[in-house]
């Protein structure tokens, strides 16, 4: 793609493409999520897309500047669809949680887009929309700007990161993914007490554990970190 993207009012394609699709905006990331979905980063490409979608490829660029542009609009639809019904409680734990999981479960049911977009910074309306609810619980919650900010950081980079980790482990094939949870069995269980006394003690817990994504957890050592932070005498509560 090229950097002739045409202005919003002049986008909307008139006529249906071969296959009876209406071009949008929405329609091209949908289906270039399913192409990645399906043939993994690759399928990102102009062509790929313009076959699926029964349009020639160049009506793309009524849409999108070019690969990456769509690529942001690819990461930052996976931003909206976790906070698809998301309304804040004014518990700030129970929301940050629930903000969380969510993000880490929108990542992780689209793996293959997941490991391209998950360190990727939009701009766009729904990670801009994020970024003001997450900051809104932390400032509701009695956080200093600064600390707020700080805290966002970490917050966020835990959630991706960790949901980018688990992307990357569902996007691999079948047999890559079977020899990782083969390796805890054979290998580490197997490792003697006298060489290798904690594996060997705790040997049975690592093999199912490490089967499991470890953000949920790992997210309540963070609001348990946060909370510990909580300036002295706030509640803790959001204002409504």
């Amino acid at each position: 793609m090229n950097e002739r993207v045409v202005p919003e009012e002049r986008r909307r394609r008139r006529r249906p493409t071969k296959q009876g699709t209406v071009l949008s905006e929405r329609v091209i990331v949908e289906t270039a999520l399913r192409l990645v979905a399906q043939h993994g980063a690759e399928a990102l490409t102009v062509r790929r897309l313009g076959a699926a979608l029964g349009a020639d490829p160049s009506s793309l660029y009524r849409y999108f500047r070019n690969a990456d542009d769509l690529l942001l609009a690819v990461a930052d639809e996976l931003i909206g669809r976790a906070q698809n019904g998301w309304e804040p409680t004014g518990d700030w734990r129970a929301d940050l949680r629930e903000i969380g999981l969510r993000l880490c479960a929108s990542y992780r049911a689209h793996p293959q887009a997941a490991v391209l977009a998950a360190h990727r910074t939009t701009g766009r309306d729904n990670e801009t929309r994020a970024v003001e609810a997450i900051l809104g619980v932390l400032r509701s919650a009695g956080f200093p700007d600064a600390e707020a900010v700080a805290i966002y950081h970490a917050f966020v980079d835990q959630a991706l990161g960790l949901a980018a980790l688990d992307a990357a482990a569902s996007a691999l094939p079948a047999p890559a993914r079977e020899n990782e949870e083969r390796i805890w069995h054979a290998r580490y269980a197997r490792l003697p007490a006298d060489t290798h006394p904690n594996i060997n003690a705790t040997a049975h817990l690592l093999a199912a554990d490490m089967q499991r994504s470890a953000y949920p957890f790992a997210l309540e050592l963070f609001l348990d970190a946060v909370a510990a932070r909580l300036p002295h005498g706030s509640t803790g509560s959001a204002v409504a």
